[in-house]
């Protein structure tokens, strides 16, 4: 009952592929980080060489998941309590000495008194995911329509807005816009032939796909444009086949949590984000 590390992820998905797909829901950013490394190589999210684990119980079933793609701190899928205590002793060397830690919230404060030094809580995350989707009535002006290459330039700088307002900066982003323009994977709100607000979809991994960077610049906010242009970019992934439509938001802003509320995602669970421990 220990803790396996490698720097493959096809190593790490022949050992931990099937435990992950069981439990989508919870395993949805390891599922997604593993499938961009898959599709575009060991350094899809930096220089440094991914580090990913996998824990398994007496029975041989494996009952935890890591990666880590430096510079962003561990990421944890669904972890069994009993897998925690070992991985605090191992954690440290396994990715590199001082770290953070993105893990449920029950695992994360379980590693934070079980791992050396104090940790404070960088942001807090709620998992949603969508039951009944009701757009928003009545609908802004204007309407939807999915990205194009025309309209990278625009996609670029409003992703390197969001992941500076969001603090989640650092990501290829014209890599990612590409992609999701290629799959048809951005929507655009327009109002007047001009756009307002955008959302994005990640690919489909093990039936469920995640709605990211929902984002609307500050002079077109407070018009119900996010709302609509989320409800249409949920729609479309479903009628495309998606088992679930999941996506984050972050606790500290009431905003954002109340706008996917009223379009009908529903609470799964939370995360946190906890910062390397301190000198």
């Amino acid at each position: 009952m220990t803790w396996t590390f490698t720097h493959d992820v096809e190593t790490f998905l022949d050992a931990a592929g099937a435990s992950l797909a069981a439990r989508p829901v919870e395993n949805t950013l390891v599922l997604t980080v593993t499938a961009s490394l898959r599709r575009n190589g060991p350094h899809a999210y930096g220089d440094a060489e991914p580090v990913l684990g996998w824990w398994r119980g007496a029975d041989g079933t494996v009952a935890g998941t890591l990666v880590r793609t430096p510079p962003h701190p561990p990421l944890l899928g669904a972890v069994a309590p009993e897998a925690v205590g070992p991985l605090a002793a191992v954690l440290p060397a396994a990715v590199g000495g001082r770290t953070g830690v993105n893990a449920d919230r029950a695992t994360a404060e379980a590693l934070a008194a079980a791992l050396p030094g104090r940790r404070r809580v960088l942001q807090e995350q709620r998992l949603y995911r969508l039951g009944t989707l009701v757009p928003p009535r009545p609908a802004p002006p204007g309407r939807a329509r999915t990205a194009v290459p025309d309209d990278r330039e625009l996609l670029v700088a409003w992703h390197l807005a969001f992941g500076e307002q969001t603090g989640q900066s650092g990501s290829p982003v014209g890599r990612l816009v590409d992609e999701r323009t290629a799959s048809g994977g951005l929507t655009l709100w327009e109002d007047g032939g001009v756009p307002v607000s955008m959302a994005g979809v990640s690919p489909r991994v093990a039936g469920t796909v995640r709605v990211a960077t929902v984002y609307t610049p500050p002079e077109h906010r407070g018009r119900g444009y996010a709302a609509a242009v989320t409800a249409r970019a949920s729609r479309a992934a479903r009628q495309a086949g998606a088992a679930e439509v999941l996506l984050f938001t972050d606790l500290a802003n009431p905003t954002s949590n109340g706008v996917y509320r009223r379009i009908g995602y529903r609470p799964v669970s939370d995360r946190l984000l906890l910062g390397a421990p301190e000198r």
